[in-house]
C-alpha cells in the first residue's frame, strides 16, 4: 500500500486537476482534513472505522481508499477528477 505522503500528494494533485478543469486555469488547492472526514461520513464509510479516531486519521482513510482504487486500476485519474469536478466546488471550502 502507498504511504501517507504519497496519498496526500496524489489527492492534492487530483484536486488541482479537478479545480483547474472547472475554473479553466491552473489553481492549486489543498484538501482540509475536515472536508475529507466529512466525505467519509457522507459516503457512509465512517462506521467501518474504529470509533475513537481523530479528524486527521479519518481524513487519511478516503485518501488511502482513492489511491488504493487508482493503484489497482479500479478508477483512473481523469475519472477521479471528473467525479470531484461534478461535486460541489472543493475550492470553496479550502
Amino acid at each position: 500500500m502507498a504511504d501517507e505522503s504519497f496519498c496526500l500528494i496524489f489527492i492534492c494533485k487530483l484536486l488541482f486537476l479537478a479545480v483547474s478543469n472547472r475554473k479553466g486555469q491552473p489553481i492549486e488547492i489543498k484538501a482540509k482534513g475536515s472536508i475529507l472526514a466529512a466525505a467519509l461520513k457522507k459516503a457512509r464509510l465512517r462506521e467501518e472505522l474504529p470509533s475513537r479516531m481523530s479528524t486527521h486519521s479519518l481524513a487519511d482513510a478516503p485518501e488511502s481508499l482513492i489511491v488504493y482504487a487508482w493503484l489497482n486500476d479500479c478508477i483512473g485519474l481523469d475519472e477521479s477528477a471528473e467525479i470531484v469536478t461534478t461535486e460541489k466546488d472543493p475550492s470553496a471550502r479550502a
